[in-house]
């Protein structure tokens, strides 16, 4: 398993990876906080989100396919989908060097601070992993000290992407200092107390 050397980063792909490896056999069709996706299209948006990042750190090869329109369908296991992309992008973010300035990212501005380029990163990963988790049964993998940490990138990032990466916040939030992930999730429009619908 590469390291980033960034740790942001890395605890974040570690909460996906916990999560991906702790998910019931027969959840990929469970509806998650995203409302048009199930389980495995969030995990191929995931997984192609990561692509992207690696490919534009690099100027390689990104996602073979649009991580905006998942199938659903994965050609191998969740884990087989998702580790070569988490791999290939902590590999090019440990090329990134603290500090660095004008790092290519795959959404708008498209060239960040290196900082900011790890917490966006971190922040599609950690978030995913959460929608994952609430969707399957699994503990939130969003801890208080990590939601905090990916803050500052949300707030630098998430306004120009509203009604496409992200919904528009909610309101009333919870308390960002009571709450950090409740805090986040409500500031990306997703609801800390989502549960299944019932069928």
């Amino acid at each position: 398993m590469t390291a980033s050397k960034w740790d942001l980063l890395d605890q974040a792909y570690a909460a996906l990876r916990s999560v991906v490896d702790g998910m019931p056999a027969d959840a990929l069709d469970r509806p998650t906080p995203c409302d048009e996706w199930n389980v495995g299209q969030v995990l191929q948006h995931a997984a192609g989100d990561q692509l992207a990042y690696a490919g534009r750190l690099t100027g390689g090869p990104g996602p073979a396919e649009d991580p905006f329109a998942p199938t659903g369908t994965l050609a191998g296991t969740p884990a087989g989908l998702l580790e070569p992309a988490l791999e290939a992008a902590a590999e090019a973010f440990a090329g990134v060097e603290p500090g660095a300035e004008g790092v290519a990212v795959p959404l708008p501005p498209f060239a960040v601070s290196a900082e900011t380029a790890v917490g966006a990163a971190a922040l599609d990963a950690a978030v995913h992993a959460w929608d994952v988790a609430v969707a399957t049964g699994l503990p939130s993998p969003l801890t208080p000290g990590l939601a905090a940490a990916l803050r500052p990138a949300a707030e630098e990032l998430a306004e120009p992407l509203r009604g496409f990466a992200y919904a528009p916040a909610l309101t009333p939030a919870p308390d960002r200092d009571a709450d950090p992930a409740a805090s986040l999730l409500a500031f990306l429009g997703r609801r800390a107390d989502w549960t299944p619908p019932v069928v």
